[in-house]
């Protein structure tokens, strides 16, 4: 992890001089490689000695042996009782997931939602087939939901496991939303995939599943939807594909932009290189008959902390063996739930995204000439990411902003407000399944919902603050604009790191088109579905599972035992010399599986970069050398902005209010607390008129309000009378103000904003045809000020699809 100093100050990439011939780029990036990788070996040594440091010393400063041999034969005695007995108890709880598994898959493994639910939809019988249905959330005994209050859809992530972690326990994102009165609905879906199904076909069915619960609500406004990890990109494209069926859409911890990441911190972004890109996917899917086993990218997860995978996860049960059991079981019987994709399926995905990266670019086709465009979402979106994920790293989460939108201005002049929400700490799953989480993060979400939609373009960051009062502990909201400008810091090198990636795209298009010619044939020949059956019941990840369970005979006396000792229970303490040496122990193979899997990251990551770092150099080069830059479109000539800024003399009191607002906003911090947002719609909400219209025609206002205060501020505020025909209009707007003044926090230019306001619309001078003394409030300050007004994207590394065809080809 790098200082703040450091992250301020970036290493040097390897291009930054362009003077350099491409060998000595090379060169120098290959120097750089070769430095991160001894700082990464050394660092790794001394987390591993500094790990064993401190598990030691409980040994050194606490007593090492009893003082008699009577004392060391008690302690020996009573640790070797309990230590038996928890080992008796461990085995036994692996036997319960075992069956729990065999259970779960007998029953056609169904969604692990902690909630009843009812089949509204079932896509497998639309005309374009997909193994996805909608169900209907029944809300728990004491809690009442109104069907005219805005429903919310949640889709789970299909990345190898089953659905259901959205709704997994009663504190998780189904029960925040329907605590909060809200209908709630979850799109489930089955094992096995339908056949031909592709991903188009699905994003379809998700957009017919919003339309049915929009019919099923008429009165309210367009459904939230709620996309975890892989069910995030879901999101987008359903939002893409039927921007009209979507309100706004919270994305957590969702992959987006897949080439993203930090060295030392991200290593699943190299495995598409490392395993030569699409082609073991098709092999895979080849070897299965048609389908792609969803256990193998559950190994994929697994393989990123063997530290937790092979000893941790199991020494946290052995050790609370009284305690843990039910969690463990719990949360084994969705982890072990393995389910099938199609082949077009899982090509599509690796494809264009994870080796790809195409779907922030535009690039991702769902049919032949037509891909997903991101711009196309009306809706605002949220952004959920955390620096603890190391699945879903922040810059995967964020980037795809950046690429859509190369600045602030670009962002706004297409009307899109995007929040996002960063967490300090908790790991990937935290985001999805942790209670605290849910009470916090994901209550707070829900809150800004009824407000987010309200709010100017832009992007702003969310922070969610604590308060304690009398004891009780309440939380509030705070947003702060940020500039799409800032995304750059999450990223070391200003994204030159990326350039490999797209030597890897073409190479991965070379092989995948060698292997659909050569391979695929006979593959596709032999493999029949019995013998797919076979292998997948064979895989480590079932085998585990079934192997120790009532199917082992060998395990049969394992319950008589376990029920026994759960009788004769004598639990120890955890003092003593014998309990140290366990946690010394334990703590010594915790550390050494870090060491292993530190050392074993850097090598892949250095293997990387010396694999295709000078291809990617190259290939950048080639592109800067034939590819013209984009031209440059000034964002205040763009058709939205234009159009607004030649109607700053029209419209009526609802604009004029909007206008006033956002004048003072301007003037303002930059911030908004959701509590003051509230207390603010609750004194002058049903005035201005937002409240009640529909939601399309209040953004549009407020976008084309906010474009003329943008760029004209002065004008704004002097054509205010003119929007403002009547004396009972003007007289209207000086109450509300008198209403919120005092209410609200205001600053010395907010203050001063209100007392030139006031004069303006004084009855006494509107529309007498005298002279005004000029406006002196000053309402040009840009936040953005000292950037360029330009709606081009920036050169990135990158080829056309057309280009890297011609060039796989060859």
């Amino acid at each position: 992890m790098r200082t703040a100093k450091q992250q301020a100050e970036p290493r040097t990439g390897p291009d930054d001089n362009p003077a350099l011939t491409r060998v000595e780029k090379v060169a120098r990036a290959q120097a750089t490689v070769t430095q991160v990788y001894h700082e990464r070996c050394a660092n790794a040594w001394r987390r591993y000695l500094g790990a064993m440091k401190v598990a030691g010393e409980p040994l050194r400063d606490g007593p090492t042996r009893p003082a008699t041999p009577l004392e060391f034969w008690r302690d020996a005695s009573s640790y070797w009782l309990d230590f038996t007995q928890r080992s008796i108890l461990f085995w036994d709880t692996l036997r319960q997931r075992g069956n729990n598994w065999i259970e779960h898959e007998k029953a056609g493994k169904p969604p692990l939602l902690d909630f009843g639910w009812e089949m509204i939809a079932d896509a497998r019988t639309f005309a374009r087939p997909v193994n996805y249905a909608l169900v209907r959330i029944a809300p728990p005994d004491g809690v009442t939901t109104d069907p005219e209050r805005r429903p919310f859809v949640i889709i789970d992530p299909r990345a190898g496991h089953g659905p259901g972690i959205g709704g997994f326990k009663q504190d998780s994102q189904v029960g925040v939303a329907l605590k909060a009165g809200h209908p709630v609905y979850f799109v489930i879906f089955f094992p096995e995939p339908m056949p031909g199904q592709t991903l188009a076909d699905v994003s379809r069915a998700e957009a017919e599943f919003l339309r049915i619960v929009g019919e099923r609500h008429p009165k309210t406004r367009k459904p939230v939807v709620i996309g975890n990890c892989q069910g995030g990109w879901a999101s987008m494209l359903v939002g893409a594909l039927e921007p009209d069926l979507v309100g706004p859409i919270v994305i957590n911890g969702a992959p987006m932009s897949y080439w993203a990441g930090n060295d030392g911190e991200n290593p699943m972004r190299y495995a598409g290189g490392m395993l030569g890109g699409t082609w073991p996917a098709l092999l895979a899917s080849d070897l299965g008959a048609g389908t792609f086993d969803g256990a193998n990218l559950v190994e994929n997860f697994e393989y990123l902390n063997p530290a937790n995978t092979y000893f941790d996860k199991y020494y946290t049960l052995f050790s609370k063996i009284d305690t843990e059991p039910e969690r463990f079981l719990e949360f084994e019987r969705w982890w072990g739930g393995f389910f099938l994709m199609g082949r077009e399926e899982i090509r599509w995905i690796v494809e264009n995204l994870f080796v790809g990266n195409n779907l922030a670019d535009g690039d991702a086709e769902w049919s032949e000439g037509r891909a997903f465009d991101l711009r196309a979402i009306q809706s605002p979106i949220i952004v959920f990411a955390s620096l603890g994920d190391n699945i879903t790293p922040p810059q995967q989460a964020f980037n795809w902003v950046a690429d859509l939108y190369p600045t602030t201005e670009a962002l706004k002049a297409n009307g899109q407000v995007i929040v996002g929400l960063m967490h300090k700490s908790v790991g990937h799953l935290g985001i999805f399944v942790s209670g605290a989480v849910a009470k916090r993060e994901h209550t707070q979400i829900v809150d800004l919902i009824d407000y987010i939609e309200h709010l100017p373009p832009g992007l702003y960051g969310m922070q969610v603050e604590e308060q304690k009062v009398d004891g009780s502990v309440r939380y509030d909201v705070l947003l702060t604009e940020r500039q799409v400008e800032d995304l750059q810091v999450l990223q070391k090198y200003g994204r030159k790191d990326e350039m490999p990636f797209q030597a890897v795209e073409a190479t991965s298009e070379m092989l995948a088109s060698t292997y659909e010619t050569f391979v695929h044939p006979a593959v596709s020949a032999v493999a029949t579905p019995t013998g797919a059956a076979m292998r997948r019941a064979l895989h480590p990840q079932r085998a585990q599972r079934w192997a120790v369970s009532d199917l082992n005979p060998f395990l049969w006396p394992l319950k008589g035992m376990a029920d026994m000792t759960r009788a004769n229970r004598a639990p120890r303490d955890t003092e003593g010399p014998m309990a140290m040496m366990e946690r010394w122990t334990a703590a010594l193979t915790s550390a050494s599986w870090d060491l292993y899997r530190d050392l074993r990251d850097a090598t892949v990551e250095n293997t990387f970069f010396r694999t295709y770092g000078p291809a990617g150099i190259g290939m950048a080069a080639e592109e800067a050398a034939g590819v013209p830059d984009e031209p440059s479109i000034a964002v205040r000539d763009t058709r939205l902005v234009k159009e607004a800024l030649s109607r700053i003399e029209e419209g009526d009191r609802t604009r004029a209010f909007v206008r006033t607002a956002l004048l003072l906003m301007k003037a303002g911090t930059g911030r908004r607390r959701l509590s003051a947002m509230k207390r603010a719609r609750d004194l002058v909400g049903k005035d201005i008129g937002l409240i009640d219209m529909p939601a399309e025609a209040a953004r549009g206002i407020i976008r084309e309000q906010s474009y003329i205060v943008d760029y004209e501020p002065v004008k704004a505020l002097s054509a205010l009378p003119k929007l403002l025909r009547t004396s009972e209009d003007r007289r209207g707007l000086l109450d509300l103000l008198d209403r919120v003044e005092g209410r609200i926090e205001a600053n010395s230019e907010q203050v001063a904003l209100l007392v030139e306001i006031r004069r303006l619309l004084a009855e006494d001078g509107a529309g007498s045809g005298e002279k005004r003394e000029p406006i002196t409030v000053e309402l040009t300050k840009d936040r953005a000020a000292g950037r360029p007004e330009a709606m081009t994207r920036p050169r990135r590394p990158r080829q056309t699809r057309e280009t890297r065809r011609a060039r796989a080809s060859s």
